[in-house]
């Protein structure tokens, strides 16, 4: 609200309901930005902020979905005026069949509506969200008003974590650890990627998760050469490696590992060689997220260790590094991805990436070394708090990762 312009309304709605076929619906997700500014996480909830609106109870309203003795049978109870109060914070509590009424009377007021469009860089919607069907409506209805993007203040806003938020993050990170340790004991040749699937999901559950944050990667052999594998559905043979890219959710939190190990246990010498210079550009990486870092001139610092690394394996010839393309340089052949994004509420979160990285932001950090001729991927990847001072906290660092460590544990 402090950074709304004056006279300024701004209108966050849930996410749908999506439907499948017949009567089948996708489950319920809020959507993040509601739920960040006020923990409601109903659907068909409307949250309105008016900072200079004349009556002060009209400063911050939540609009909730009315509820009766059916709905209460069929769905299971709704929040009450009461309830939602208790939830949010927020004192004034309308039905949300009073929005219209409300909402009319409230821009009489106002000059300015801000409308909350998905700037994420990563985004591709195609359906059209209930945010989409509100600024039609608006637009038609208020024609005379001038419009303002929210989007940019909760990139801001979003993107540097509260303590609370660390908390939640570290608690899904704790999560994931307990399955990681479950799948070393489990474990051997002859599995299936979807079992080792259902070990996580198993463990997950089981410590009060919903599971997991995103749609996990259990890709055996030469399937980690595929960056988003999701078909989990291949035997794990001895000799291979197995790229897991999991994470668990908490309070709708999310977490976000990489782990890559030996389907017998053990590394072989060449894995074990390509395995120790991802971990040593990780750590390399990891150094580099401070304050005042630019998102873009890191992945290029972070490229120039991975070509060192490269070239010490062999995969890389001088020649090949001098005579590269400045916008394809030569080690995007074996690492064509990215090394870090904003962690949070989204696995792919929030946040503000062409300004200086803050203090209390959460980033991943995940190199990898792909090897398709090898029938060999391996990527590891850390969630990371940036500090004050000094390098980033590892919300990880109780995972295993180091060789010895995981073979230890896969053999003891």
């Amino acid at each position: 609200m402090a950074q709304m312009r004056p006279k300024s309304i701004a209108v966050f709605n849930s996410n749908d309901i999506y439907p499948i076929s017949a009567d089948s619906t996708m489950p319920f997700k809020q959507h993040r930005d509601i739920f960040y500014l006020s923990g409601a996480d109903q659907e068909e909830t409307i949250l309105l902020l008016f900072p200079d609106a004349l009556n002060v109870k009209h400063r911050e309203v939540l609009f909730v979905r009315e509820t009766n003795d059916h709905i209460a049978v069929w769905e299971g109870a709704k929040l009450t005026k009461e309830q939602a109060t208790m939830v949010s914070g927020i004192e004034t509590i309308y039905w949300l069949d009073d929005f219209d009424k409300v909402f009319f009377d409230l821009m009489t007021e106002a000059e300015t509506i801000y409308f909350n469009t998905n700037e994420h860089y990563r985004q591709a919607v195609v359906t059209q969200t209930r945010e989409d069907r509100f600024i039609e409506k608006c637009k038609k209805d208020f024609p005379a008003h001038q419009w303002a993007k929210s989007n940019p203040i909760l990139q801001e806003i979003r993107g540097v974590k509260e303590p609370e938020e660390i908390e939640l993050m570290q608690q899904a990170c704790n999560i994931t650890e307990k399955g990681f340790r479950r799948i070393l004991k489990f474990t051997k040749p002859g599995v299936w990627e979807y079992e080792l699937e259902a070990e996580y999901l198993h463990e997950f559950i089981n410590n009060r998760s919903q599971g997991f944050a995103y749609t996990p990667i259990i890709a055996s052999g030469k399937n980690a050469n595929v960056l988003h594998y999701i078909e989990n559905n291949q035997q794990c043979k001895d000799g291979d490696l197995i790229l897991m890219d999991v994470g668990a959710e908490y309070a709708n939190y999310s977490s976000d590992m990489t782990r890559t190990i030996p389907v017998g246990g053990r590394f072989t010498k060449r894995q074990k060689e390509v395995y120790e210079a991802v971990l040593r550009v990780k750590n390399e990486a990891t150094k580099m997220l401070i304050p005042g870092t630019i998102w873009a001139e890191y992945h290029k610092e972070v490229g120039k260790v991975m070509t060192s690394e490269l070239l010490n394996l062999g995969l890389l010839d001088a020649a090949e590094v001098k005579n590269e393309d400045p916008d394809w340089p030569a080690y995007k052949k074996y690492f064509m991805h990215g090394t870090s994004h904003h962690i949070g509420l989204d696995t792919h979160d929030y946040g503000v990436l062409k300004t200086p990285m803050k203090a209390n932001m959460v980033f991943t950090v995940e190199p990898g070394i792909y090897i398709s001729e090898e029938g060999l991927g391996i990527r590891l990847e850390d969630d990371v708090v940036i500090q004050e001072s000094g390098e980033p906290f590892n919300l990880m660092r109780n995972i295993p990762i180091e060789v010895e460590e995981i073979e230890e544990l896969m053999n003891g």
